[in-house]
């Protein structure tokens, strides 16, 4: 019988994003500016050029959070050097927006995306309160440019994706850039306290979770049209594209789950709105989550269920068991149902023995069905193990504390 450490340890999970983040450090950093992205099981670089704005994002997300969990200055010259490519390389020299990718600092493809965006949002603010105070700005110089460009308000939600030269706005709409901007204004407020961010986040996660679910079963589907109604065939014939996969996301549904409960935690001084949908939604979320989703035979949370709620893509991917097990863990933090600390201990115990690269570090990406591995390529573009550090961090503050980071 194999035994398990306790996951409910703060040392432990601390120590856990620690051997993660060596994992990337000092390796991810490129002499010549920014991070490499791309890295084999054992950390060797197999794409030293390319360069894509989710993982030059994420890349300042996780050594802000390293710096600001362990004080190693070394941390900070990352965090520093990964901000300093963001700005220098990614964004238009007008400011007018963020490059999606790049070859080495050359633009490969200059498509303006508000996925991509949310996470510049959410890297200022991490960089902000790490204690970069030239960040600050920019975060609000980033919310308008979201404001400017992808804000409707008469949805109440962000659009998804322009052409570089913003003349041409795509009619797709979906609920992924949506539930990141959430995440991001959270941190934004975290940063500043300015209402205003968390007043758009509450406007944001309603209007998906609430108004958009209605739409769709009372659940989030991913895909919509210009009026926000439902895309039933998006991407059918692609159900494992990277950013905008078909079907209802299990993960989806338990990183909203989480993010619900870090709002309510938040709102209470500072919004005069109505929280108590909140805590309902993220428990029902969860519950769809995992026993739609929970592979009963081989363990694991499914990558991607069909409409009528039957596992369409059998997959395991490293982030859903991450944000699963944050979301169990604030929730059972919020209501002490022990219920909830059963699926955070099932989860752990699932990703322990099957995700985590006990001898290199950080988490394989995604195992098919059966829990094998179907690669070498331990992060590719977009991943930096910022779900898994990020779930701990998450996971440390909701034990630590009552506002949850």
């Amino acid at each position: 019988m194999t035994t398990f450490p306790n996951f409910r340890s703060p040392d432990l999970l601390l120590d856990h994003a620690r051997h993660t983040m060596r994992f990337y450090h000092p390796r991810a950093i490129d002499p010549a500016g920014g991070m490499f992205h791309y890295f084999k099981d054992d950390g060797a670089v197999y794409d030293p050029r390319h360069r894509h704005l989710v993982s030059s994002t994420r890349f300042v997300f996780t050594y802000a959070m390293a710096y600001r969990q362990f004080g190693d200055p070394a941390y900070l010259d990352g965090l520093q050097h990964a901000v300093r490519f963001l700005r220098d390389a990614h964004r238009a020299p007008d400011g007018s927006g963020y490059a999606w990718m790049l070859d080495g600092r050359d633009v490969e493809d200059g498509t303006q995306h508000a996925y991509g965006q949310a996470f510049v949002l959410l890297a200022y603010s991490h960089a902000t309160m790490a204690g970069l105070e030239e960040t600050r700005a920019w975060i609000g110089e980033t919310f308008d440019l979201m404001e400017a460009r992808f804000w409707n308000a008469a949805d109440g939600l962000y659009a998804d994706e322009a052409s570089q030269d913003w003349r041409t706005l795509s009619t797709y709409r979906g609920q992924n850039a949506n539930m990141h901007a959430v995440e991001a204004l959270l941190a934004a407020h975290r940063a500043t306290g300015e209402a205003r961010y968390l007043e758009r986040a509450y406007l944001v996660a309603s209007n998906i979770t609430q108004r958009q679910a209605a739409r769709c079963g009372g659940l989030i589907w991913e895909h919509y049209d210009e009026q926000w109604q439902p895309d039933w065939k998006f991407n059918i014939d692609d159900p494992e594209n990277l950013f905008r996969p078909w079907g209802y996301q299990p993960g989806h549904f338990t990183e909203w789950a989480k993010l619900l409960v870090q709002l309510e935690a938040r709102a209470p001084g500072v919004l005069l709105d109505d929280l108590s949908w909140l805590l309902p939604t993220a428990e029902r979320l969860f519950k769809v989550a995992v026993e739609k989703g929970w592979d009963n035979e081989f363990g694991g949370v499914a990558y991607s269920l069909a409409p009528d709620l039957t596992v369409c893509d059998s997959h395991k991917y490293f982030w859903v068991q991450a944000e699963s097990a944050a979301a169990a863990a604030l929730l059972g933090t919020r209501t002490g149902n022990d219920a909830y600390w059963t699926w955070y201990e099932r989860l752990w115990q699932y990703s322990w023995s099957h995700f985590v690269d006990h001898e290199h570090g950080a988490w394989y990406r995604i195992l098919d069905r059966e829990n094998r591995k179907l690669s070498d390529e331990k992060s590719p573009a977009g991943k930096v193990d910022y779900h898994t550090m990020g779930a701990v961090y998450d996971i440390v503050a909701a034990m630590k504390g009552p506002r949850h980071g």
